[in-house]
């Protein structure tokens, strides 16, 4: 048996007001979603003047980022994502039903090695969703640094 960590609204309260906060200081209107460690919506914000589309992007890069534990980006990077063609996973975007996301804007939480959930965001550019992403995970890492956790605060995550 194991014992795991499962990510609650406190912590997706932080994780979205962080993102919000890091949209609203670059100027981006963005989805932003986090999930838990099946890839389902604990907390998603719509920030106004976003696009209609966002939810579902959002909810699709928050998915795989979970599910399959890795940043989404990861999938189209150079030159071994497993997404590009002639990798192993060439494809794989078309599984699913559609909810299988290989571009930038997801990532795991990643808390004490384990991945726990995700975050989506979709409205920006990759920069900008990635800037979004990051902040996120940042201030989860300083909240949960003094009970003695570690997270994954940075753009390219794998577990």
């Amino acid at each position: 048996m194991k014992t795991a960590l499962k990510l609650e609204m406190k912590e997706a309260r932080i994780l979205m007001e962080a993102a919000v906060k890091k949209a609203e200081e670059i100027n981006v209107l963005e989805t932003i979603v986090v999930v838990d460690d099946g890839g389902y919506p604990i907390l998603l914000e719509r920030m106004d003047g976003a696009r209609i589309t966002g939810p579902e992007i959002a909810i699709a890069k928050g998915f795989t980022a979970a599910g399959h534990k890795r940043s989404t980006h990861l999938f189209n990077k150079e030159p071994n994502g497993p997404a590009l063609p002639g990798n192993e996973a060439f494809g794989i975007q078309h599984m699913l039903d559609g909810k299988f996301a290989i571009f930038v804007g997801g990532f795991p939480i990643v808390v004490d090695g384990e991945v726990i959930g995700g975050i989506g965001i979709s409205g920006g550019n990759g920069e900008q969703d990635t800037a979004v992403g990051v902040a996120a995970l940042q201030a989860l890492r300083e909240h949960l640094s003094k009970e003695g956790h570690e997270v994954a605060a940075d753009a390219d995550i794998k577990r």
